[in-house]
C-alpha cells in the first residue's frame, strides 16, 4: 500500500521569462515501510520535492497524499498539526535546540503536540541508536554523528507515517555517513517505518531499497538499489 503518493505535482517560480519550473509534473508512490533515496545533482529539484512531500512549502500545481491524506486540503494550522504528528525530519544541521539535552529535543515533537510519551518506545529507539549515556550531554557537547542520531530519534519519536531526510549525512565524515545511515536503515526496518532520502550522494543512495533519480524538476529514472534488499517499487 502507498503511504506516500503525489500526483502531477508543480512548483513554479516566478513570472513570465522569468518563470522556473523547479518541479515540472512529477508522480511517485512510495510503499509502507520502503526505504527511498531521492538522487540529482544541484538544482535538480529534489530539496523543493521533499519540502512538498513534508508540507514545508505548497505547491504551484498538484497534490502529495500522506497516509491516505492529501495534505494540501489542509489549511496552514491544520496541516502543522498533521506534519508534527505524522510526518519526521532529518535535516543536514541537525535543528537540534540548544537549550535542551539529548532526551529532551528526542521527546520535543510528542510534548508540543500535548501527547504522553511511551516511554518504552522512547527507550527502545534511544538504546537502538546507543544514546543511552548521552541523555544529559547538550547538544554542543556531542559529535557531529550523535546529533544526527538524536535527529533520527526525535524523528521516530512521534510514530510518523514517513520519514523525511534532507542531506541527512552532509555534515558528515565519509565514515560517519556510512554509521549514521546504517543506522537510519536499521531503525527503519526495526520500527517498521518508511524513509524518503534525499542525497547527490551516490554511494549512500545504495543503502536504499530504491532509487529514484530527478533533473530538471522530472523523475529520471526509478530502479532499485544495489544489494539484496532491492524492492523495486514502481513509480
Amino acid at each position: 500500500m502507498a503511504i506516500l503518493s503525489t500526483t502531477n505535482l508543480k512548483k513554479i517560480y516566478g513570472s513570465g521569462e522569468n518563470q522556473v519550473h523547479a518541479l515540472a509534473g512529477v508522480n511517485l508512490s512510495v510503499e509502507a515501510g520502503e526505504f527511498v533515496a531521492v538522487v540529482g545533482t544541484s538544482g535538480s529539484g529534489k530539496s523543493t520535492l521533499l519540502h512538498m512531500l513534508g508540507g514545508l512549502d505548497r505547491p504551484s500545481e498538484g497534490s502529495v497524499f500522506v497516509d491516505g491524506k492529501d495534505i494540501f486540503s489542509l489549511k496552514d494550522e491544520a496541516l502543522t498539526i498533521f506534519r508534527r504528528r505524522r510526518i519526521g525530519f532529518v535535516f543536514q544541521n541537525y535543528n537540534l535546540v540548544p537549550v535542551l539535552n539529548v532526551y529532551e529535543n528526542i521527546v520535543l515533537p510528542i510534548q508540543l503536540d500535548g501527547a504522553s510519551v511511551d516511554a518504552a518506545y522512547i527507550d527502545s529507539i534511544i538504546e537502538t541508536l546507543g544514546l543511552q549515556n548521552k541523555l544529559q550531554n547538550l547538544p554542543n557537547h556531542l559529535s557531529g554523528g550523535q546529533q544526527q542520531r538524536v535527529a533520527i530519534a526525535r524523528a521516530l519519536a512521534a510514530k510518523p507515517a514517513i520519514i523525511l531526510a534532507d542531506e541527512p549525512t552532509g555534515n558528515l565524515d565519509s565514515k560517519t555517513s556510512q554509521d549514521v545511515l546504517g543506522l537510519l536503515k536499521i531503525t527503519g526496518q526495526k520500527f517498521s517505518q518508511t524513509i524518503v532520502m534525499i542525497t547527490h550522494n551516490e554511494e549512500i543512495a545504495q543503502l536504499a531499497d530504491r532509487i529514484i533519480r530527478i533533473e530538471d524538476g522530472s523523475i529520471t529514472g526509478n530502479h532499485p538499489a544495489g544489494g539484496p534488499s532491492g524492492k523495486g517499487a514502481g513509480v
